[in-house]
């Protein structure tokens, strides 16, 4: 995928095809909002190499630097995105089990991957950014 415009279009087009916000974006790749914004505007002039490099991983992309500068999607959107409902609907459903087993109401491991799986669902269809959100 070569990128025209400035350099760094192409993040800001596949955060917003995500649903991600700025906010959650700078959260995730711990890089200031402002610095965030300035980088995926193009209003940053010589952003540091590790905050782009951060912005990328953070939206499940590779940047291959060379005579131009490209980005390579490691997964899809659609991949990317249930990769994470996939990893929050564990972690939540892991404090749902430590929550019932405390209770002395467990549930057994066919009842859990149900949970999992509705989970995972809610949250592709839901908010976005209850999706990306920690």
């Amino acid at each position: 995928m070569s990128i025209t415009k400035h350099p760094y279009s192409i993040l800001d087009k596949r955060r917003k095809r995500l649903g991600m916000s700025r906010a959650i974006l700078a959260m995730r790749s711990q890089v200031s909002q402002p610095t965030v914004t300035r980088i995926l505007t193009g209003k940053e002039s010589a952003p540091r190499l590790p905050n782009v490099q951060a912005i990328a991983a953070a939206l499940g992309v590779s940047l291959i630097i060379g005579a131009n500068l490209r980005v390579e999607e490691d997964l899809d959107v659609n991949e990317f995105r249930r990769r994470q409902a996939l990893k929050k609907a564990r972690r939540l459903n892991s404090m749902i089990q430590g929550t019932m087993g405390l209770e002395s109401q467990a549930v057994d491991a066919h009842t859990l991957d149900e949970m999992l799986n509705r989970t995972v669902k809610d949250l592709l269809v839901g908010s976005r950014r209850r999706l990306w959100e920690e």
